[in-house]
């Protein structure tokens, strides 16, 4: 088992627990240490993640483990590109979550909507499950095709109550209220989900690897992948949808009760929502589950069954 996910089984237990880690892993500080530095200390942390059981009490061996949770893929040992390491998910992300959420065309919303699925289907990619065997690259060519696929569909989806309200009236304000602030959190929510089940699809084709307590492989489960897959869009959906539809219904009830009158307060007050409920959404979603998952005995597949007597089996979950 990688010292990565020795470390979460060890300091991520609970939610309280990953959620104040994830807040150090995010620190966009350590989007600046070089390539380098990062293999010196994952060469530093391989010896303390073997018999890693229990929380670190060491500050500096700490901060050694945060810089390789943020920059290394724990399935295949690489270093993950700088725009699709975790601490770059929210500077990147926050631009085209606003730009999308203040576009008023269709045809402008679908472009903003397209590079944002663009960007989080991208970060799937690089920091799924990386276990599944694939040999065939027509495999991995597929996978391409339907990740584009998934993109500009939920693209599509996403700019639908922009363009019914573009081309029917909506006399009624509880319509217009549902079609402009409501629908379009669950819709993004959704399509977010979507992305994520589309893009790691040979997870539960072709199965992920699951590990003994020890770290020992024992063998390759698609039920496995499909819990890891299912958690991540879960989790992926929670975080997209709070944010898209929070902020609206503030912005909504401001208005409402006339406290800001000008449309750029409130787009500024539209802004300064999106950011914070992003913000504080992004620990949150990824502390909903483990980052090192847990499948038990009676969940697995026969053929895994058959060849160990162990009754709980380990995974790495993905982001």
């Amino acid at each position: 088992m990688d010292a990565n996910l020795r470390f979460w089984r060890a300091e991520g237990q609970s939610f309280l627990q990953r959620l104040l880690l994830w807040a150090d892993v995010l620190d966009p500080l350590l989007l600046f240490k070089s390539a380098d530095e990062i293999r010196r200390t994952r060469l530093s942390i391989q010896s303390t993640g073997k018999t890693l059981n229990e929380p670190i009490q060491n500050a500096q061996t700490k901060q050694a483990f945060l810089l390789s949770l943020s920059s290394v893929h724990p399935d295949t040992d690489d270093i993950i590109p700088v725009l699709f390491r975790p601490p770059a998910f929210l500077p990147v992300s926050l631009p085209l979550v606003i730009a999308s959420s203040l576009q008023h065309q269709a045809r402008h919303s679908f472009f903003y909507q397209f590079l944002f699925h663009l960007y989080t289907t991208g970060f799937t990619l690089f920091n799924g499950n990386g276990t599944p065997k694939v040999d065939d690259y027509s495999i991995q060519e597929k996978q391409i095709v339907l990740s584009l696929g998934a993109v500009s569909y939920a693209a599509c989806i996403g700019v639908l109550p922009l363009v019914f309200m573009n081309r029917y009236v909506l006399k009624s304000p509880l319509t217009h209220l549902i079609v402009k602030k409501v629908l379009p959190a669950p819709l993004l929510g959704l399509m977010t989900a979507f992305t994520v089940v589309v893009t790691r699809s040979p997870e539960f084709d072709n199965g992920i690897e699951v590990m003994d307590r020890n770290g020992k492989v024992v063998g390759v489960s698609q039920k496995a992948g499909e819990k890891a897959v299912k958690e991540t869009a879960i989790s992926r959906a929670v975080l997209f949808g709070t944010t898209f539809f929070l902020p609206p219904v503030v912005v909504y009830l401001v208005e409402r009760a006339k406290m800001v009158k000008t449309p750029r307060t409130l787009a500024l007050l539209r802004m300064f929502m999106i950011t914070s409920v992003l913000t504080g959404m992004l620990p949150v979603s990824l502390s909903m589950f483990p980052q090192c998952g847990e499948i038990k005995r009676a969940d697995l597949e026969p053929e895994i069954l058959s060849s160990t007597e162990e009754t709980e089996f380990f995974y790495n979950r993905g982001i």
